[in-house]
């Protein structure tokens, strides 16, 4: 059963007014991911995705990516509307964060905005941060967006939320 959207602030938007299907926006937002002291990605040309129900998923272009942190998985998976992921592992700080990220190599026409750009899982980073806010992580295992204090709720990935 869908949920009522939270009320709006001033100054948000609903993740209940996102389209379904998804959309990517090319945006002039500052991201930034920092793990173990490293500067994993530092971006002021990011791609946002949005879908209704879900805070938006940050793709970053490969040149604000450190160079050498992240190393190809095996792990796949696959949109209906973006196409098959690939999964990435990202070692830094002699750490190793397994299918930390993730990106689309060959996107469906209407996601080509996405090629090469990598998506992170912010829950286990340090630190994620858009225009300077620290985000909280979607809930759930599996989805991959970022929540910030100017979005509103509810959010997908809370126990429940399965049929929304």
């Amino acid at each position: 059963m869908r949920p009522s959207p939270d009320p709006v602030a001033p100054g948000q938007e609903s993740v209940w007014s996102y389209p379904r299907p998804a959309i990517a926006q090319a945006s002039d937002r500052h991201v930034r991911i920092e793990h173990r002291g490293v500067v994993v990605a530092d971006s002021r040309a990011p791609v946002r995705t949005l879908e209704t129900s879900h805070p938006p998923s940050w793709y970053l272009p490969p040149a604000d990516i450190a160079q050498g942190l992240l190393q190809r998985s095996d792990r796949r998976s696959f949109c209906e509307w973006k196409g098959e992921a690939v999964y990435w592992h990202l070692a830094v700080g002699g750490e190793l964060l397994r299918d930390i990220a993730w990106s689309y190599p060959n996107p469906t026409p209407g996601f080509a905005i996405l090629r090469d750009h990598v998506a992170f899982y912010a829950g286990p980073l340090d630190r994620c941060t858009v225009d300077g806010e620290v985000v909280r992580a979607q809930p759930g295992g599996f989805y991959g967006g970022w929540i910030t204090s100017d979005l509103a709720g509810p959010f997908k990935g809370v126990p429940g939320s399965m049929g929304w």
